[in-house]
């Protein structure tokens, strides 16, 4: 009896152990991976334009008239709120929030903007279903089920804005990209940015990379805009230069 006692403690030892050993590793590739990251700080960026930095990420804001539209809503509700403070914007004065997709570091702050509609892309409710997951056994998962679902290359208007909304899948089954007045492209993960040029995404974090690179050549090849920008890398003013190298 003792011997299987002891036969049993060994191997619940030796699987909390390699519990151990794979969540270190997770942790260790997450911060490794999160530190090449370079959000623009808060501040306003350009135009009526204005950004959040939530740690590794960005929120950022397009102002209209006296209300706002936000893309993306930040990891922590608290730094979100703090930064919104420094640029003098009121969370209730955000009339829509636009989520690229639904991973935790996009979603924490959407307590904050109780007057905002909420879009995300169709494709990305499997996401918070469960039906997707990027890992096994946990779902993503946002504090409101009252969003509005959008649509591949559908053009609708929120307050005096046009959005063309682009489906890129990858990093995220329903990961989306949004041309703003056919002028500032917002990329959330799909893409990194370093040196004014484009590259992948973050492999690491990426439901399907092979699909998330195929996505980016999707928003290569528009005409008129200007702005790129993206969720972990900051923004680039130039577009054309941005992506010129890009290989599909």
């Amino acid at each position: 009896m003792i011997k299987k006692i002891k036969i049993v403690l060994i191997g619940v030892g030796a699987l909390i152990v390699i519990i151990l050993l794979i969540g270190g590793g997770f942790f260790y590739k997450f911060n490794s991976e999160t530190k090449k990251m370079h959000p623009v700080a808060t501040g306003k960026i350009v135009d009526n334009i204005f950004a959040v930095k939530d740690e590794f990420v960005n929120v950022y804001l397009m102002q209209d008239g006296d209300n706002y539209i936000a893309i993306d809503a930040g990891k922590d509700l608290n730094v979100v709120q703090t930064e919104l403070k420094k640029l003098n914007i009121n969370p209730e004065n955000v009339k829509a929030v636009l989520l690229t997709h639904t991973d935790m570091d996009h979603v924490a702050g959407l307590p904050l903007f109780k007057n905002a509609k909420i879009y995300l892309a169709k494709a990305e409710v499997p996401m918070l279903t469960g039906e997707k997951q990027k890992i096994p056994g946990v779902s993503n998962k946002i504090s409101r089920n009252d969003y509005t679902l959008l649509e591949d290359q559908q053009t609708f208007t929120i307050g005096n804005e046009k959005s063309f909304n682009i489906l890129t899948e990858g990093h995220t089954s329903g990961s989306m990209c949004f041309l703003i007045n056919d002028k500032y492209l917002f990329t959330g993960d799909i893409l990194s940015l370093n040196n004014g040029k484009i590259g992948p995404s973050v492999k690491f974090f990426d439901m399907d990379h092979e699909m998330a690179t195929k996505s980016i050549s999707k928003i290569t090849k528009l005409p008129n805009v200007e702005y790129i920008f993206t969720a972990h890398f900051g923004y680039t003013n130039n577009y054309k230069i941005a992506v010129s190298d890009w290989k599909e």
